[in-house]
């Protein structure tokens, strides 16, 4: 199985993140993309290949585990990795790289049907994709694979290849590119090819596909352009990503019997809010309108809310206040412990709004509260669902080190609906803040609805990125709209579907799923920690 995902702009750190993670995946993957400006030095790079100081430079300079020297690459460039297993014979990998540069040969040749790049081919003694070999010899692609064996033994790939297509060429010029100091670098725009981008990006994704043989499996953000519509911008990011807002559900519609809840206001709901109140506390359970607020409050069970009440994101889903947040509460983590500790909870599950507007995205309140929890009451299991803290590793590290029981980071909705549903995350994030989170050695959890105008295999494909980065427990759960001013619902999933995609996402290798049409993040939470296997770590690597 080839899974094919289109991941649009991201950076290097987070991909790079993402490829090591699927080293030991089941299946393969082939993964496109661009990156903002970005140089990178690979293994084998030279002091004096950069031509300026690289801290001069308006872009990311990292380093890179694969050989080569350095070179460059930014927006206009499409970058293919390839993670899949090759024969364990020591010509794989060569045999690897001559099945990319084909697919990148064919691929150009496509879009070259008048003949503006002359002869294209590879160029003795160099590196990549060449054109105008028999005139004056242009590099316009770049390879660099690597090969490393997992933790089953396999010999898997790494990296692959990247084509300049309308790149920024200058960029080039603060380097030698690769190492090669005597011939130039060009792109299928300067050297005559009238292309467009997407369309380039989609036929090399083709080509890749077939040289690599076997099922494939595709998956892509939306990446649509400004609209001129006057629509609200929710709606209109929804018809961007293929979704017909006027064919969804009214917000006034009946909705199905099972998902008609009724209330129960007993004494513990009544006894949980009075503390909440007493100690100055949010739940999400009523920021969010959780459905299930009833049963788990009759349980004595909450899910808490921390860095305030106000979130600096507005996803189209969600019922939290986006206003201008306030300063945090330095009382709110031992308030918290003070609640967990009158609760007598055996597993307590902290939230927390995004705080994009703090330095460490609210990290480090977060790691407070988990420290107070286990100064108050260390028996206590702390799961934390957290936002993806601006993608930083530093602010993720603060909440890894304090060694939380559980890690929940909801990924939210397919791939394609990312833009649409949560414009300020990204679907590349979320998987490289769950990857992190496995590789810390800690259970890691993620969510999903659905609802929203997803495809069943767009779900499925989703679980198997989930699975693949380490992910052990998923949620999955009906979309319900809370306003009219929220994304509508497309159309309402039966719980027989529930049912199939927990079964799915098992065979795939989460270790348990909660799914059904009221299924919430942190609904029987500690059902599901207590289900989940004791993480294995996975090797650390450079």
């Amino acid at each position: 199985m080839l899974r094919r995902r289109h991941l649009g702009r991201v950076s290097f750190a987070e991909v790079n993140d993402f490829q090591h993670a699927l080293l030991n995946a089941n299946d393969d993957y082939l993964l496109l993309f661009e990156h903002p400006p970005t140089y990178t030095r690979g293994i084998r790079a030279q002091a004096d290949s950069f031509l300026v100081a690289p801290d001069t430079l308006k872009a990311d300079v990292v380093d890179a585990d694969r050989g080569g020297d350095v070179t460059y690459h930014g927006p206009g460039q499409i970058v293919a990795w390839v993670i899949a297993t090759v024969a364990d014979d020591p010509a794989s990998g060569r045999l690897h790289v001559g099945r990319l540069e084909e697919a990148v040969l064919r691929t150009v040749r496509f879009f070259d049907p008048a003949g503006q790049l002359g002869v294209v081919g590879r160029h003795e003694g160099y590196p990549g994709i060449w054109a105008h070999l028999d005139t004056h010899p242009t590099k316009i692609a770049q390879v660099g694979v690597r090969t490393e064996r997992d933790d089953l033994g396999r010999r898997r790939t790494l990296h692959g290849i990247a084509l300049n297509v309308n790149v920024d060429l200058t960029a080039f010029d603060a380097i030698v590119p690769c190492g090669i100091a005597e011939l130039p670098v060009g792109s299928l725009k300067s050297l005559g090819a009238e292309v467009n981008f997407l369309e380039v990006e989609e036929r090399l994704g083709d080509e890749l596909a077939e040289q690599l043989g076997g099922e494939v499996r595709v998956a892509a953000v939306d990446r649509a352009g400004a609209s001129l519509s006057s629509e609200r911008p929710l709606i209109r990011r929804l018809r961007q990503a293929g979704v017909n807002p006027d064919v969804a559900l009214d917000i006034a519609s009946r909705k199905p019997e099972w998902l008609r809840i009724p209330a129960h206001m007993g004494d513990e709901f009544n006894s949980l809010r009075k503390l909440t109140e007493d100690l100055r506390l949010v739940t999400v359970c009523e920021e969010a309108g959780c459905p299930n607020i009833f049963e788990c409050w009759a349980d004595g069970t909450a899910t808490f809310m921390v860095n305030g009440e106000r979130c600096t994101r507005a996803c189209g889903f969600c019922l939290i206040d986006t206003r201008k947040p306030l300063a945090l509460d330095p009382t709110e983590p031992e308030r918290v412990a003070e609640a967990v500790v009158r609760l007598n909870l055996a597993h307590a599950v902290i939230t927390c709004v995004a705080r994009d507007d703090l330095a460490d995205g609210g990290a480090g309140a977060i790691a407070d509260t988990i420290r107070a929890i286990r100064a108050r009451r260390p028996e206590t299991q702390v799961e934390v669902l957290i936002s993806d803290v601006k993608g930083d590793m530093a602010s993720l590290q603060l909440i890894l080190d304090a060694k939380p029981d559980v890690v929940n980071h909801n990924i939210e909705t397919v791939a394609r609906l990312q833009r649409a549903v949560r414009p300020s995350a990204g679907y590349l994030r979320s998987l490289t803040v769950l990857a992190r989170s496995a590789q810390a050695g800690l259970v890691t959890k993620s969510g999903m609805m659905v609802g929203l105008g997803e495809t069943r295999d767009e779900v499925e494909e989703t679980l198997a990125d989930l699975a693949a980065v380490g992910v052990q427990i998923a949620t999955i759960g009906q979309y319900l709209r809370p306003t009219k001013n929220h994304l509508p619902v497309a159309r309402w999933w039966e719980p027989a579907e529930f049912d199939e995609l927990a079964a799915v996402g098992q065979r795939l290798g989460l270790s348990y799923v909660q799914s059904s049409p009221l299924t919430r993040s942190s609904y029987h939470a500690r059902d599901a920690a207590a289900s989940a296997p004791a993480p294995v770590s996975l090797r650390s690597r450079a």
